[in-house]
């Protein structure tokens, strides 16, 4: 792809606001066709098979790879003798262990016409509400990890980015051109319906005059409550740090560390990187990140595996994009839109308590 789209394209337009954009005639198709359900799953590892039952030992009679979108049916209890999850989800087709599918939805939106002024510049922050979007790089050659890595760059339902540009191709239709602030530098453009503008009311805060607010992560029973003095006004199950590598070896040093921890930073949208060569990761756009260590650990929207419940990050607390969004809305300190930053000073934010039980 990145051979015959180049960065030329965008700078002999430079000069307009809104104006035609170059593309390759492959990328002015429109988008990927998804199912038509209400509700859909998006196969997010390199491959699953279907089965004739919710149950490991049955038949298999199908297989699938990673971003197939399958309709997702119902969520049924079944087994599975070797994973701690026993969770599946029922397709037209089989049955697909639930860990291995993210719960996604295929929202189309209409193109905003111009973007806001803001501290950052001209630009909005915005959600991705399709199962996924190809994206074509501005400014090539890839930089972050995830890029070189990928043989198909894309971005996923529930990454939240920021959008600096919009223009049109020779179709008319809108593309945005998408940014990370904390990122490697990449730019790339995708196509506009795939994105939502996040509106200031949805990063208003939750009950902001509620005191003795604190958030409990139970890394023993895998959850995540909220509470305002003796009531518990959320609830959620989550997954903490792995306690085992690939090899099934024991690991202490993707724990979540246990104790009180302040808040101290909230953003928006995270790019994380960590971990070691074949044991690390690059994760772009990860919404609703609240760090309540100074390494990084934080609470944030994760849109790579659907295995809450069960510890398996690198120390931070991983939550469905709901939970994640709630919480983030809930503790102190609050976040203003522009920038869609905060950092606070001792003694920090809202109370995290780690705790094992």
């Amino acid at each position: 792809m990145s051979n015959n789209f180049h960065r030329r394209d965008f700078l002999r337009l430079g000069g307009l606001a809104v104006g035609a954009l170059a593309l390759p005639t492959r990328w002015q198709s429109g988008l990927q066709p998804f199912p038509e359900s209400e509700r859909l799953g998006r196969v997010c590892v390199g491959k699953v098979d279907l089965m004739a039952a919710p149950d490991a030992s049955s038949a298999v009679v199908g297989s699938l790879y990673e971003d197939a979108v399958v309709d997702w049916q119902r969520e049924v209890v079944g087994r599975h003798i070797y994973r701690t999850s026993q969770t599946w989800v029922e397709t037209p087709e089989g049955f697909i262990h639930a860990p291995y599918v993210q719960p996604v939805r295929n929202r189309l939106n209409t193109a905003v016409d111009e973007l806001r002024p803001s501290s950052l510049g001209p630009g909005m922050w915005v959600e991705v509400t399709v199962p996924w979007v190809d994206i074509v790089l501005d400014n090539p050659p890839a930089r972050s990890p995830w890029l070189k890595a990928a043989s198909q760059p894309r971005v996923y339902y529930s990454q939240i980015l920021w959008v600096d540009e919009i223009r049109r191709d020779s179709d008319g239709q809108a593309w945005y051109r998408v940014n990370e602030r904390f990122g490697f530098g990449d730019i790339f453009w995708a196509r506009a319906e795939a994105f939502r503008r996040l509106s200031e009311e949805e990063m208003a805060p939750i009950h902001p005059g509620v005191e003795d607010k604190r958030v409990v992560i139970d890394v023993t029973h895998q959850t995540m409550a909220c509470y305002a003095g003796d009531d518990e006004v959320y609830f959620c199950r989550i997954s903490t740090g792995a306690k085992f590598n690939a090899q099934g070896e024991a690991v202490d040093e993707w724990s979540t560390p246990l104790g009180g921890h302040p808040i101290w930073r909230k953003v928006v949208s995270l790019h994380m990187v960590g971990g070691t060569t074949g044991g690390g990761y690059d994760l772009p756009g990860i919404g609703w990140t609240t760090l309540f260590v100074g390494n990084g650990v934080a609470i944030h929207s994760t849109f790579w595996h659907n295995d809450f419940g069960v510890p398996r990050s690198h120390g931070c607390v991983n939550a469905m994009p709901e939970d994640a969004k709630w919480v983030f809305r809930w503790v102190e300190p609050v976040v203003p839109y522009d920038p869609g930053d905060v950092t606070v000073g001792m003694p920090g934010g809202t109370r995290v308590e780690v705790v094992e039980t």
